[in-house]
Formats: structure tokens, sequence, C-alpha cells
């Protein structure tokens, strides 16, 4: 008996090219082995999620990680992310014609030289957590503090800060416009202003209500504590 012709043979005995076109293997060129068409094997690729963006210098595009330097923009007043090799090229006053200067990494706390309830009255700050620094743009020291809506300018009055400063000579030397004086109910900070801005932001995200909410309470206690764990007790300072 002769052969049937192909087109009449059973599909599956048919030769792979001549079978339908949907009844072919597809071939999984990632795991390089056939595969029936439909499986998950074929789609892991439009699967996969694509790596996470890699936080990248701001001058160089060198990766960086959470913990790096800053620097600042005086003019603009902004804060750059930078490694640390471009933040070492303005370490010194007077880099890039003065208007650039690296966020330093210096933190010191007295906890006697914090204020009373009666200089938060007179500096006209309504909650208990401010910091100044002086703008050297503006040549006078402002006070920002923290609010549900970001840092708030306070209007200080000169001669009641210039008071309070003379007051605390043991953190009186504060670098203009990268460092500031940060006060809560219990102590002054001498800390990077990058600092005082993570407290912002802190504020920002945990506030809820008109008095912040518990979760607010204990992240800023924790914020404060870090400070404490983190920064030198300055000689004088102690109570």
């Amino acid at each position: 008996m002769n052969e049937s012709p192909v087109h009449d043979r059973p599909v599956h005995d048919r030769p792979v090219h001549d079978r339908p076109v949907h009844d072919r293997p597809v071939h999984d060129r990632s795991a390089d082995t056939p595969v029936s068409r439909g499986r998950s094997g074929g789609l892991r690729r439009f699967r996969e999620r694509p790596p996470a963006d890699v936080q990248r210098c701001e001058m160089c595009a060198e990766p960086i990680g959470d913990a790096h330097r800053h620097v600042v923009n005086l003019e603009s007043r902004a804060l750059m992310c930078t490694c640390r090799g471009c933040a070492l090229l303005f370490t010194r006053e007077g880099a890039a014609g003065g208007r650039l200067r690296a966020v330093p990494d210096r933190f010191a706390y007295a906890p006697a030289l914090g204020l009373s309830p009666q200089d938060w009255d007179e500096l006209q700050i309504p909650v208990r957590m401010a910091f100044f620094f002086h703008n050297s743009s503006l040549g006078h020291t402002i006070a920002f503090y923290p609010s549900p809506g970001g840092a708030t300018e306070s209007q200080l009055p000169l001669a009641a800060w210039e008071r309070l400063l003379a007051e605390r000579a043991a953190v009186a030397d504060v670098e203009p416009d990268v460092e500031a004086l940060l006060f809560d109910e219990d102590a002054c900070y001498l800390v990077p202003i990058d600092t005082c801005y993570e407290l912002v932001g802190l504020v920002r995200m945990h506030w809820r209500g008109f008095d912040g909410g518990q979760e607010a309470r204990e992240a800023i206690a924790g914020f404060f504590a870090r400070l404490r764990a983190r920064g030198r007790a300055v000689p004088g300072g102690e109570r």
C-alpha cells in the first residue's frame, strides 16, 4: 500500500515544516529550549521588573548611596546631592567663585543652652523647634521652623537673636550658609544645614491633625535622639 500524502497524515506525524503554524513549537530564545506557545517561559522577560533607578551625583553622575554629601548653591539656596569627591572641591570658601559650598559633617549639642519659654516667645516662633543660620546673600541670620507645609520662615527680631547667640558662645562658630543652630525644647544642636531640612521632611511626612499625633511625636523624638548619639557634647554645654 502506498504511503499516504503528507497532507492526509495526522498533524503530529507530519514534519514540523508542514504543520500549521499554530501547532509548531515556539522557540524561547532566553532559555534556548522549545516551549509551547502560551506558557510562562516565553513571557518571563516581559514580567521581570527593570532594576531600580540608581541615585547619582548631580555633578559627575557617579552612583551614590543614601548616605551622601551635599553642596549648597548659595544663589538659589538649592541643595545638590553629590559624591564625596565632588563635595571636596567646594570645601574651601570662595570655590566656584563663591557660588557653591560643601555642607560639612559636624555635629555637636549643648543641653544647657536650650531656649527658655520666654526665649521662644521673644523670637516669635509658635512651635518648640527651629533652626537658625546666617544667609550670606542677605547679610543676616534667618530662622525657620518645620511645619506640615514645609520650612516656614520666622521674622526674626535681630536684637533678640544677637543676645541669644552671645549667651551661647560655645556654639557660636557656625559656618555661614552650610551650618545651623537647631533648637528643640531641651537643647541646642550645631548641625549641617541638610540635617535641618531632613527634620522638615520628617515633619511633613508624619504630621497629622492639629498637634501632629503620636506618630509624629515619636519620629521627632527619634530624630533628636540620633543627633545626641552622633554629636559631641560641647564643653560648657552640659547641664
